[in-house]
């Protein structure tokens, strides 16, 4: 593991334009991922052995960063890859999940709906924002019910869920959190979580093709490998034309090796995280996204955000005039400043360790013009 790395060591990893505030799309690598690839792909040029090292190392450290063991943690290409293994692996569930969601994590549940597999009963919260909180949940379970699925921080306002109190209300249910818009950004318990299922391309600035997911003792349990592959069973390289029985642990889900170039991004992200410290990255970014709600405050422009810090992460919503997002986010653009549009009012800015200020100022002075 990488250690003795202080924070400002960290911030000179990254070297993203100034005005890049679209990290809940897209958070940049560091040099030292870029590294990692490019090395792994020189050690595959000429055959080194030993490449899938690099899946041990990664999932060591989803271990240490998310509490879970390490044998339930499992690699994965991506947050959608992962949620389609949890949902084709229940049987007869119902599943509680905001209608709200990304749709990453409504499509896996509304295709194994469609196999018979499940039942999906979605909710919707006031202004279609803040669907799943503990209240909301706690109206809406059944006895039927059996799966929760949420996010951890919700991708249009940055709401960001209380695990603990979801956990109270739902007791010994399925608790199965997309943790992408999350994990990395918030001091957060997941263990409080069923499965967390994570990519690595957003705020753990892994790149593409990264992600893992961890299953608690209740989930190997209850959740079924429907999808898993050879590589999740004993003995997977003797070729008898017989069916295995299943490894123990997260790695029964497995479907195929995974890329050691996305493994040695993936430890190299985390180990980074872990070397600054995920409590003060966190402490960072909320107060950058504090400043952010205070200079969007003095500039007039509404926030559509949670206001209290223990209630969001790093993402941070404007307000512009109706049928004007794309046209404000094309015009930040042109002033290097990178934000995301959701029609057909709203301007998505998210922050990172990484965010100077003066982008923070930059771009709430830019928006005065749109706000409605």
């Amino acid at each position: 593991m990488i250690t003795g790395m202080a924070l400002a060591e960290y911030l000179q990893q990254f070297q993203e334009p100034p005005g890049y505030l679209n990290f809940a799309s897209f958070g940049p690598p560091s040099r030292a991922v870029v590294e990692a690839l490019t090395s792994t792909a020189e050690a595959a040029a000429v055959g080194t052995p030993g490449l899938h090292d690099h899946d041990e190392r990664a999932l060591a450290a989803v271990a240490r960063l998310t509490g879970f063991d390490r044998n339930a943690g499992l690699l994965t290409t991506s947050t959608s890859a992962g949620l389609q293994q949890l949902a084709f692996g229940l049987r007869g569930s119902e599943v509680l999940v905001s209608r709200d969601e990304f749709p990453s994590n409504l499509y896996p549940w509304w295709r194994a709906q469609d196999l018979g597999l499940l039942k999906v009963r979605e909710i919707q919260g006031p202004e279609g924002l803040l669907a799943m909180t503990p209240e909301t949940i706690a109206d809406a379970i059944t006895p039927s019910t059996s799966v929760i699925a949420l996010s951890a921080v919700d991708f249009r306002s940055g709401y960001r869920a209380d695990l603990s109190g979801i956990r109270e209300v739902i007791g010994d249910r399925l608790l199965i959190v997309d943790g992408i818009q999350g994990f990395g950004v918030v001091d957060q318990q997941w263990t409080l979580a069923d499965a967390v299922v994570v990519g690595g391309q957003k705020w753990l600035r892994a790149g593409w093709g990264t992600g893992f997911m961890a299953l608690s003792p209740r989930a190997l349990e209850r959740i079924q490998p429907t999808l898993g592959g050879w590589t999740g069973v004993e003995q997977p390289t003797t070729y008898d034309g017989n069916a295995h029985a299943l490894l123990s642990g997260a790695q029964r889900f497995s479907v195929t090796n995974v890329s050691p170039f996305t493994s040695a991004a993936l430890w190299t992200a985390l180990e980074l995280i872990e070397s600054a410290g995920i409590t003060e990255l966190s402490s960072r970014i909320e107060a950058s996204a504090q400043a952010l709600v205070s200079s969007l405050d003095d500039a007039g422009v509404p926030v559509l955000s949670p206001r209290d810090p223990s209630q969001r992460a790093g993402i941070v919503v404007a307000q512009v005039a109706p049928g004007q997002a794309s046209a404000a986010r094309d015009r930040l653009a042109e002033q290097g400043l990178t934000v995301t549009a959701h029609e057909p009012d709203r301007i998505r800015i998210s922050v990172h360790a990484t965010t100077a200020a003066d982008s923070i100022e930059r771009v709430c002075a830019a928006l005065r013009v749109w706000r409605p």
